[in-house]
């Protein structure tokens, strides 16, 4: 018979403290507080290390009571846990006036500033979105934030290895100043990972800039590299090829229609680099650039590309024509070629036959994302091959454009098709087909 006297034991006080921080990994800051009052040992584990080593902190732009005090929380928690960090990524959304990047700017100041004193772990850090050419960002204020970050760069370059920088948006002077900053103790970078898409403002030719082009001759080690078609020149391919030609492993490249691209790049530049880099794969994302010729001028056959986006963004051009880059340029990737979007307002013509012999061309095709005008009947002879095993795509994304505003008929041929080939779909593909009118 038990001792009734005896205080009866919560069996959550003999949770394993492996078990205790697991269940404190699903709390938010607030109930992590508050389960920390509980006992010494929640409270403990409240300090684990592991609880506080990823963290994204967000500043909304909506002016509000709430919204303020996400500063005082920012900077109390780099002070409490800041210590432990290894993955670090401030988002910025949608700020409003200019006293609200004041504050963030102020509050950055200080978050960074203890971060480079108290932190020695910090691998990745990520600040998208900045857009510091708005008109928000006054050139003082602007000026101290770019000061700031590019004195923490200085201070993490050694141990940091991965960097997004993405839609920052700033001067060719500014972007150089602050990649600099990873390299400054030793004028070398081995950080593995950057991006710097939209990095610079717009209509800059930074494939000119010999400031770049020396700014990037001091990364040795890199293995993806995210930026834009306008940073591309012989010189920069060189560089990467001369630098990074061991460990280079992927490029993602944006060419907007905003951003010059026209100057010429050397298909033996890709070659080398290529033949040097044999592991480098090529991600092409395209906005607004659908012109043949434009196109011509960048997709060069030395280029191993393994993605390529092609996006007019519903804009309708009658001067363009898709059909000689589906028949002549895409083709020549045939054995490469992994994936493939297509978002284009091609209402002048119609390129099932096209876009089909090109599907069957490419032999790794994997991934197929179309968004136009496309005839119901194109998916049922993709089908048709893919069932036949002509081509070996395992994801089908389609959006039929259509003119009409009542597009049940054309629903209702779809039903058939999936119903058809309902046997290979549901056992073999991510599948998603549907209309949609464009009127």
């Amino acid at each position: 018979m038990e001792d009734a006297s005896e205080p009866e034991q919560n069996p959550w006080a003999h949770l394993p403290d492996v078990c205790l921080r697991h269940v404190f990994h699903w709390l938010n800051d607030r109930d992590r507080s508050r389960a920390a009052l509980v006992c010494k040992k929640w409270s403990c584990a409240m300090y684990s290390g592991s609880l506080w080593r990823c963290r994204t902190i967000t500043f909304y732009g909506h002016p509000s009571r709430a919204r303020m005090l996400e500063f005082q929380s920012a900077l109390w928690y780099t002070k409490k846990f800041g210590k432990y960090l290894k993955h670090l990524e401030i988002k910025l959304s949608n700020p409003y006036n200019t006293p609200f990047i004041k504050k963030f700017q102020v509050t950055m100041k200080g978050l960074l500033s203890h971060l480079g004193k108290c932190n020695s772990h910090l691998v990745s850090l990520s600040i998208k979105y900045l857009e510091l050419d708005g008109l928000i960002w006054k050139n003082v204020v602007r000026a101290q934030f770019i000061k700031n970050l590019a004195t923490f760069l200085k201070r993490m370059g050694k141990q940091l290895d991965y960097l997004n920088l993405k839609g920052a948006r700033i001067t060719l002077e500014e972007g150089c100043e602050l990649l600099n900053s990873l390299s400054s103790l030793t004028n070398r970078s081995f950080i593995s990972e950057i991006n710097i898409e939209d990095f610079f403002s717009l209509h800059l030719s930074v494939y000119s800039s010999a400031l770049f082009q020396q700014t990037m001759s001091k990364f040795h080690s890199l293995t993806i590299l995210t930026f834009n078609y306008n940073c591309i020149s012989d010189e920069l391919l060189d560089i990467l090829r001369e630098r990074s030609s061991h460990s280079l492993c992927t490029l993602n490249i944006k060419c907007h229609i905003h951003d010059p691209h026209g100057q010429v790049v050397s298909g033996m530049s890709w070659a080398n680099l290529a033949k040097r880099a044999p592991k480098l794969k090529v991600n092409f994302f395209f906005e607004r650039v659908m012109k043949h010729d434009h196109l011509a001028r960048i997709l060069l056959v030395e280029i191993p590309v393994r993605s390529i986006s092609l996006r007019s963004c519903y804009f309708s051009d009658p001067d363009w024509t898709m059909r000689p880059t589906l028949t002549n340029l895409l083709p020549a990737y045939w054995d490469g070629l992994q994936k493939l979007t297509l978002e284009l307002n091609n209402d002048h013509e119609l390129l099932d036959n096209e876009l089909l012999q090109l599907i069957l061309s490419c032999k790794r095709l994997l991934f197929l994302k179309v968004w136009a005008f496309l005839s119901v009947s194109f998916m049922e002879r993709l089908l048709q091959n893919r069932a036949e095993r002509k081509c070996i795509l395992t994801t089908i994304k389609v959006r039929i454009y259509t003119a009409q505003y009542d597009s049940t008929e054309e629903e209702r041929l779809l039903a058939d098709i999936y119903r058809k080939f309902k046997y290979l779909i549901d056992s073999e593909l991510n599948y998603f087909v549907i209309t949609y009118p464009m009127v």
